[in-house]
């Protein structure tokens, strides 16, 4: 049967629509069955308090439940790989921060590569390390410890939760910014590190607001500056190290992301409803808490985000000539 051209013309347009129709309509029912955000570290810390609060969040609106599935280990790798090989529809999530930055030049040979294998989906918190000091360092502000310290070269121990992690390289570039010689001693993790810094073992650290905070209040540990590029509310009366070493900056940040072919009509829902849930005023006090902001960013920001940590860090890391553990 020979069909009139118009008639011919006009199926074939309905035909090449029906993938486009196929995406719009499994976008604006999903999802359809719980979903994993998995969190590349063990539970209670900040990331991982961010997940949950994103993760109810989710199920609340979305009516499925958001599963948290903590994979520590590999230095967050682990449970990055699990999502950069998961099926990208949508149902396995990562929750991703700047670990992954700085993994990317920290770590030779990755099963994966982050910035090609997991799509960028929202931001959800960022926030400031805070420089602290044993209360017995004779240092009340930035410039009386770099004094100090060029004093005593080689004499200061600057703890860090290991080798890497964000508070080990926010010493490193201010030990290059700043001019000074520090001596790097790594910990197991946060909580060891302020022990002994409080303890006086190590006179320096750069701590997550989340694990300072409380002693900082107390005055158990003395904060200098706060690493952001503006004072923490959490902190208002802690200048930034900015004030005094120009061009300093460290943030600690999270977000989401998701395996690189996810469609993108489920990419913009998430954020999409993760940005609505960033500007509810309980949302934005529950973070206020852990000391830093909302993260408020389309898709393409975020990712230009992580693009420009991944690169700032890699200079970092291979000036320092860091090296995993």
């Amino acid at each position: 049967m020979k069909l009139p051209r118009r008639k011919f013309l006009y199926l074939a347009a309905g035909v090449a629509a029906l993938p486009a129709v196929s995406r719009i309509a499994r976008a604006q029912a999903y999802p359809t069955r719980p979903v994993r955000l998995i969190v590349p570290v063990a539970p209670a810390g900040a990331s991982d308090i961010t997940a949950r609060l994103i993760g109810q969040w989710l199920s609340e609106r979305l009516g499925q439940q958001f599963v948290i599935d903590n994979r520590p280990g590999g230095g967050t790798n682990i449970g990055t790989e699990a999502v950069a090989r998961a099926p990208a529809d949508g149902y396995t999530l990562l929750v991703v921060g700047s670990y992954n930055a700085t993994n990317a030049a920290l770590y030779d040979k990755l099963n994966f590569n982050f910035i090609r294998d997991i799509a960028p989906v929202a931001g959800v918190f960022r926030g400031p390390y805070v420089m602290v000091v044993n209360t017995s360092v004779p240092a009340s502000t930035v410039p009386e410890f770099i004094a100090y310290a060029k004093a005593n070269p080689g004499k200061i121990s600057m703890a860090s939760s290991g080798i890497g992690a964000g508070a080990h390289l926010a010493g490193e570039l201010f030990k290059m910014m700043a001019g000074i010689d520090m001596v790097h001693v790594p910990y197991r993790g946060g909580g060891p590190a302020v022990t002994d810094l409080i303890a006086g073992q190590v006179q320096v650290y750069f701590a997550s607001t989340v694990a300072s905070i409380q002693y900082i209040r107390a005055g158990r540990l003395r904060a200098l500056a706060v690493t952001a590029a503006m004072r923490s509310d959490a902190l208002p009366d802690i200048p930034t190290v900015a004030e005094f070493v120009p061009g300093y900056e460290v943030s600690t940040w999270y977000g989401v992301g998701a395996p690189k072919a996810t469609p993108a009509e489920i990419v913009e829902k998430l954020n999409t409803e993760i940005n609505a849930g960033l500007a509810e005023p309980k949302m934005k006090a529950r973070l206020a808490d852990l000391g830093g902001d909302v993260l408020a960013l389309s898709p393409a920001e975020f990712g230009k985000l992580i693009a420009d940590e991944t690169e700032k860090w890699g200079k970092v890391i291979q000036a320092a000539n860091i090296k995993p553990e």
